[in-house]
């Protein structure tokens, strides 16, 4: 049974699976602790909160990039996707912390471009500084 584990369709498929399952899961926990409602605000044209929710799904997929390519195991991949998810969130708390002249969450609500973006490169920079430091 260790064989079939080996064949790179199958680890292949089986890390794609997880990744899928926890940018869902890691998607809905951004969506709890933001004051909108992103696939809502998507679909109704809100370009910031798309800007803002693009930046966190690649943020995401490029921390289990390189989680993936510096682990051979896939719960090592998973350990480290989901820590350096939360060093992300904890991101994303920061700069609402950092910025206090600006509500971030309230601005990319109400269709803030400018505010949008920014959140999408902190969410993509801080992704390439975690995803480098995953060991």
């Amino acid at each position: 049974m260790s064989d079939f584990w080996e064949i790179i369709f199958v680890e292949t498929a089986a890390r794609y699976s997880v990744v899928i399952l926890c940018t869902i899961v890691f998607l809905a926990v951004f969506e709890l602790v933001t004051s909108y409602r992103n696939w809502v605000e998507i679909k109704r044209g809100n370009f910031a909160v798309a800007m803002a929710t693009g930046g966190k799904i690649f943020g995401i997929a490029t921390i289990f990039r390189y989680s993936i390519e510096h682990n051979d195991t896939l719960i090592e991949s998973i350990g480290w996707g989901v820590f350096g998810f939360l060093l992300l969130l904890i991101g994303y708390f920061i700069f609402e912390f950092l910025t206090p002249t600006i509500k971030v969450d309230e601005e990319i609500g109400k269709g803030n471009n400018a505010v949008g973006f920014i959140s999408m490169m902190i969410s993509v920079g801080l992704a390439f500084v975690i995803g480098a430091s995953i060991g």
